[in-house]
Formats: structure tokens, sequence, C-alpha cells
């Protein structure tokens, strides 16, 4: 099985919809996570919605520390956390260096989206 983590500071936008992404098109072959360095304790209700457009439900995910997660991964994602991400075990480390979205109007919000199912899609295929 694939493992897989995504990590931005608040781990309320970019890395749960990377998270839910991983998930949807990684089925049973992927174990994905997503953690914050300073996580906010709750996923942003755009990310819940502009997900749900998709048939992607975040519901059952949640805003959490890095220090609740324990192992080694094939990936870990930063996306635009800069310093704040420790480091963690992996054969692949990337930063995508996305913008944060949590304060776009929809359509910016949306683009941010498209972008990081694009990313994770390629991720995946990548992964031995």
């Amino acid at each position: 099985m694939k493992r897989v983590l995504f990590v931005c500071v608040e781990n309320a936008n970019r890395s749960q919809m990377a998270e839910g992404f991983a998930r949807h098109f990684g089925g049973a072959g992927v174990e994905s996570l997503s953690a914050g360095s300073r996580p906010s304790g709750v996923i942003n209700p755009k990310a819940l919605r502009f997900m749900a457009e998709l048939g992607i439900d975040l519901s059952a995910q949640r805003s959490k520390s890095l220090d609740e997660i324990a192992g080694e991964f094939d990936a870990v994602i930063t996306m635009g956390c800069g310093d704040s991400c420790p480091w963690v075990p992996a054969r692949i480390r990337e930063d995508w260096a996305l913008g944060d979205p949590k304060h776009l109007g929809d359509e910016e919000y949306r683009v941010i989206r498209d972008d990081i199912a694009r990313r994770v899609r390629a991720l995946l295929e990548r992964l031995p």
C-alpha cells in the first residue's frame, strides 16, 4: 500500500483537499493523510463545499497536527508552509508552493482545488 502525507500550516484547505483527492483517485491502494504544523482544528467550509461539487466528501476528515502522524511515507508533499514543516521520512519530498485559498473568492478557490487534483493524480501515477 502506498502512503502519502500532505502538509500545510492549518490543515484546513489545501492539504485536506489533497488528502481527499488521493483517497478518491488511489482507492484501497493508497493510505492518504494530511496534517498541519499549526492546525486550525477545523476544515474550511469552502473546502467541504467545493470538494462536494466533485462528489468527494471530506466530512470524515479532521484538522490534525503533525505530532499525530507516525511512520514513513512514499511521498510527503508540503503545500507552501516553508520552514514551519518539520522533516518526515519519505521516499519522495516535494513542495507544491500553492497559495492559501482561504480568503479567495469561489472561482479562484476552484482553480486551486483543480490544480491540487491534477498534481495528486500525477503524484499517484509516479509512486512505485
